[in-house]
């Protein structure tokens, strides 16, 4: 049987059984049940009432998370040479477009998010089997497919994100770090909540947020009462 250890121990007291917080005591108090020695990323968990597996019922979007993520985001833009100068500008980390397609197909992948144009897509498409299953495959929806690559390179920079509901009719994200203050933690979570339900299918029935669970990498879940964050 694995040891607790006495930060996790300590963590643990914290957190009541079977209590359901508000979105602004679980703020706070991820801050608290973290013991991490790195900033660890805030996540939060959200069980949706949809069946991911019918069209007429998948949850995907995109959010401005109004004080970014905490995270340092690697940005490649694949343009041609007369959008270079305008992805550069913008904070594109690389830039370029033949030269970075042949390092793709040798494997290279280490970026987190690929910036486009609708004219470059076709180049891209021989590469979907390794962009694909490390969600890199930049889409139109997630705004990474543009003819404004400066803003989308900005808005990526900033702190947007995209989400879609996995198989399990959850949607997870990471939305900031243990260093934020609670008040941050709390506006970046509620943007993100905001924009859940706003993204309601019409064709989901019954009960939309089942639950809702705040926690830090490698912490324990904080359950938050949907009912406390809904408008």
């Amino acid at each position: 049987m694995a040891r607790i250890t006495k930060n996790k121990k300590l963590a643990l007291e914290k957190l009541e059984k079977g209590k359901m917080y508000t979105l602004d005591e679980a703020s706070k108090l991820v801050k608290e049940i973290s013991n991490t020695k790195f900033d660890a990323s805030v996540d939060i968990d959200i069980q949706l009432g949809v069946d991911p597996r019918k069209a007429n019922q998948m949850v995907r979007g995109v959010v401005t998370l109004p004080n970014g993520t905490g995270k340092e985001v690697k940005v490649l833009a694949l343009v041609t040479p007369d959008k270079e100068e305008e992805a550069k500008e913008a904070g594109a980390d690389y830039v370029g477009l033949d030269e970075y397609l042949e390092k793709i197909k040798g494997g290279w992948t280490d970026v987190d998010v690929i910036i486009t144009m609708p004219p470059v897509m076709g180049k891209l498409g021989p590469l979907g089997r390794i962009l694909g299953p490390r969600g890199l495959m930049p889409n139109p929806k997630s705004g990474t497919v543009t003819m404004e690559i400066g803003n989308a390179v900005k808005e990526i920079k900033q702190g947007k994100i995209d989400f879609k509901v996995d198989k399990y009719g959850i949607v997870h994200t990471s939305i900031g770090k243990v260093s934020f203050d609670a008040n941050m933690i709390m506006e970046n979570a509620n943007e993100f909540i905001n924009t859940i339900q706003k993204l309601k299918p019409t064709a989901a029935k019954g009960t939309y947020m089942k639950s809702l669970t705040l926690s830090s990498t490698m912490s324990s879940g904080i359950h938050i009462d949907p009912k406390s964050v809904q408008e």
